[in-house]
This record gives C-alpha cells, sequence and structure tokens, in this order.
C-alpha cells in the first residue's frame, strides 16, 4: 500500500507577494452548433435561467450564460464561419470547450505565464464577454485543457 501525504491548499491561489492571482471559476464553457438548441436542455431539464446572449465579436463567437452560484455555464457557438470555434466543432464536436478562470490582473498573468514556460494562444489580453480583457493557455501547456483568463472590468469609484 502506498503512503500518501495530503497537501492542504489555500482556497485563494497568492503569488510570492501575497497578491491575489486565481480568484474562482469563472465559467464552464462547452462548444455547441447551436445555442438555442443547446439551451433547451438547460432551460427545461435543469430549469436553470439564461441570463443573456451576448456576441463576442474579437472571438467571432455567441454566447449564452446560466448561472450557478458564483459560476456560469456558457454556451458558446460560433458566430462566423470562420471563427476558431468551427474548427474545433468538426474535430471534437460539442462538448466542454475550455475551463475560464477569473484573475485581478490578466496582463500580469499572461507575463507570469510566459516566464514560467507556459504557451500562450493570446501574449496580450483581448476583449471578452461582459467587457472582460481574456487570455488563453494553449491546451498543450495544460494537460490538453484550453484556459481562459479573465479580468472583470474595473469599477469606477
Amino acid at each position: 500500500m502506498r503512503n500518501e501525504t495530503s497537501v492542504v491548499l489555500p482556497f485563494t491561489v497568492r503569488d510570492e507577494k501575497g497578491a491575489t492571482m486565481i480568484k474562482r471559476i469563472d465559467h464552464i464553457a462547452i462548444a455547441v452548433k447551436n445555442l438555442e438548441e443547446a439551451a433547451k436542455f438547460y432551460l427545461e431539464v435543469m430549469r436553470l435561467a439564461l441570463s443573456g446572449v451576448e456576441v463576442v465579436s474579437a472571438q467571432k463567437t455567441r454566447v449564452g450564460f446560466f448561472e450557478i452560484g458564483e459560476t456560469r455555464i456558457e454556451l458558446v457557438e460560433p458566430a462566423a464561419s470562420d471563427s476558431p470555434l468551427v474548427k474545433f466543432l468538426e474535430t471534437k464536436g460539442q462538448g466542454i470547450h475550455h475551463l475560464c478562470f477569473e484573475v485581478d490582473d490578466v496582463e500580469a498573468e499572461v507575463r507570469r505565464y510566459i516566464e514560467k514556460g507556459a504557451t500562450m494562444v493570446d501574449t496580450k489580453p483581448r476583449p471578452g464577454a461582459h467587457n472582460t480583457q481574456v487570455a488563453f493557455v494553449h491546451p498543450k501547456s495544460s494537460g490538453g485543457v484550453l484556459i481562459e483568463l479573465s479580468e472583470l472590468p474595473k469599477k469606477e469609484g
């Protein structure tokens, strides 16, 4: 029998200076061919409320969100025939597309990830849904999982 040691990690991940890095799982994105058709399951069977639909032109996608506590399920469909999501759907089919983590400073996180040797899809943040700034980590750096880092818009005042 193997003797394993448990490690309890703090709920909030912090950098060497104590600054918060990853705050929470913001959403789990599910690639779909047709948002309205896919939404029926979440609306009718799971009885979740669709909190809105938005076109993210920078990513050529259309997204719909279902809120569950502090996390959301994001249904994401291609909004154009040249959307990168088209190729994903052709090769992998519908299903989980990426995990999104909320961070305080996406630009600083991108720099840190690159310094640690991660391959980034985005070396600079770009616009995301809900006026966020986002950057994606390439799946080859994270065990085959596409990861999105998302910074919420700063509140004024």
